[in-house]
């Protein structure tokens, strides 16, 4: 059974606080389509490409208290998009349950590993010496995937083996954790109903 005789696995998510108001439409079975605005300009750029190499239809509002600073709002898009992954998923029949990517980015090289386990861990491991990329602070990088990890709850193992650039390195982490993820969603009717011993993946 080809991918394209599976139904279609989408899911939207809203979540609001009294700091951000946040919505997240996902086809996990998309084509790459991408509509972000979450007023931070290089965290858009990174979504962006995320849904891009990741096969993801992907829209992302937000309205948040970026007087503040970025960090409520990066935060809670990171949040509902690991919400929006784990309602999209499903019961996981058939899924291949793990990805893996490298990715270079000119001077860096990164590697994500996935497993859509249904149990939380997040390892990163990234030198980001500049305290910020354009209008994201660095410190956010790893807060967003520990935020998806425990949303989403997947195992993720994200990892920058080399580079100069934190562009660079933050870049190519975003695509890589996107190709792991493509990887890991892609189901084939040869892959067992669930991929676990246990029966679940839940």
């Amino acid at each position: 059974m080809p991918e394209s005789a599976f139904s279609p696995r989408t899911a939207s998510v809203e979540r609001t606080t009294a700091e951000t108001a946040v919505s997240v439409d996902l086809n996990l079975d998309g084509d790459g389509t991408y509509e972000v605005d979450t007023g931070v300009g290089f965290f858009d750029h990174m979504l962006d490409l995320f849904a891009k190499h990741g096969g993801l239809d992907l829209t992302v509002q937000c309205d948040g208290d970026l007087a503040v600073d970025d960090h409520h709002t990066v935060e809670d898009v990171a949040i509902t998009l690991g919400q929006v992954l784990r309602q999209a998923l499903g019961d996981k029949t058939h899924i291949a349950r793990y990805g893996h990517a490298y990715v270079p980015m000119d001077d860096a090289l990164a590697r994500a590993v996935i497993d859509l386990s249904g149990r939380s861990y997040c390892h990163f491991e990234a030198s980001l010496d500049r305290g910020q990329v354009g209008d994201l602070s660095t410190e956010m990088v790893e807060h967003v995937w520990r935020s998806v990890s425990e949303h989403a709850r997947c195992n993720l193992h994200l990892t920058v083996l080399h580079g100069h650039n934190a562009h660079h390195k933050i870049e190519a982490l975003f695509k890589a954790a996107a190709r792991a993820l493509r990887s890991a969603v892609r189901r084939r009717a040869d892959h067992a109903e669930v991929a676990s011993t246990k029966g679940t993946l839940s």
